[in-house]
């Protein structure tokens, strides 16, 4: 029987994850262990993380260790995960989808349009601000760090009149009773790869490769490479105000795209129907920088990332 080492970070959800991709290995006739490493998202606590200019900063440790060979493969959402990969790994799989949808939570109010004058809404996503702002401009936006639990006790001590997260971590973690709406990809546009998984292996593994193989669902993985191929086109990373969501359709693949200044002021929206989603990606990202999202995009760059000191 094979023994498969999994990398993943240590939060409550990462743990999830690996976990869930753990049983199903072990269905198959493997033993499997976790190894918890920490990655540099996770050391940079107190700066949000619009402000962190490093790509893959939750995704660089574990794939080093990848590389040395300490870990077998690595379990990441997939939206952390940049879009180029060094050609020494491989996506190996993409499992089915959760949820992709942002989702509003509040223990006073029923949903966005009920939230009075001035609000507090907790989220540090560039990409929900900026929506949230073209939404209500009244709103005050405020920065919020920390895992789902972190996030939700700070929400009941009444820091905050709501929060924004993604309804996939919620489902996952079983708390999908505190959410209050869930916003449509024409409301809230998610991240690209929100609510997917990623199966990281070394590239010249073919054993491990394999053994994970029967991971991949074909649905998530169409959607999931459109959107990225977008967010490429783009040159962003997860925490640039970029919102992308596909999925097939009678067949056919539609995507969704946003691009948006933080303040709201400019929202940028795109779709497209396809049937290649690299072609369709790079087509709706095309549109949206000839109709001024190169610019916004660039301003964004120029003014909010920092290099963050060595943690």
């Amino acid at each position: 029987m094979a023994l498969l080492r999994i990398g993943s970070r240590g939060s409550q959800l990462a743990l999830w994850q690996a976990n869930h991709i753990k049983a199903l290995l072990e269905q198959h006739r493997n033993r499997v262990e976790i190894e918890i490493i920490k990655t540099t998202g996770d050391k940079i606590t107190n700066v949000s993380l619009a402000q962190v200019g490093t790509k893959g900063m939750f995704t660089k440790e574990i794939e080093e260790a990848l590389a040395e060979k300490r870990v077998d493969l690595a379990v990441h959402s997939l939206k952390d995960l940049p879009t180029e990969i060094s050609s020494a790994f491989e996506i190996a799989a993409i499992p089915p989808r959760e949820d992709a949808r942002d989702v509003f939570c509040s223990s006073t109010y029923a949903g966005l349009r009920e939230l009075p004058n001035r609000a507090r809404v907790g989220t540090s996503s560039l990409r929900r601000q900026a929506q949230l702002k073209a939404l209500r401009p009244d709103l005050e936006i405020r920065p919020l760090r920390g895992n789902v639990d972190s996030r939700l006790r700070k929400l009941g001590a009444g820091e905050y009149d709501a929060v924004i997260l993604a309804a996939s971590g919620l489902n996952r973690l079983g708390k999908g009773g505190c959410i209050r709406q869930l916003f449509s990809a024409t409301v809230m546009c998610p991240a690209a790869g929100q609510g997917a998984l990623a199966v990281e292996i070394r590239k010249d593994d073919s054993v491990v490769g394999q053994q994970v193989a029967f991971l991949d669902d074909k649905a998530a993985r169409i959607a999931t490479t459109c959107e990225r191929s977008l967010l490429n086109r783009l040159g962003g990373g997860c925490q640039v105000p970029i919102g992308a969501f596909a999925e097939v359709i009678n067949g056919r693949l539609h995507l969704e795209a946003i691009v948006a200044r933080p303040d709201g002021t400019e929202v940028l929206r795109e779709s497209g129907v396809g049937d290649d989603p690299v072609q369709l990606g790079g087509m709706v990202g095309e549109a949206l920088l000839r109709r001024g999202g190169d610019a916004i995009l660039q301003e964004v760059y120029g003014k909010t990332v920092v290099v963050p000191e060595q943690p």
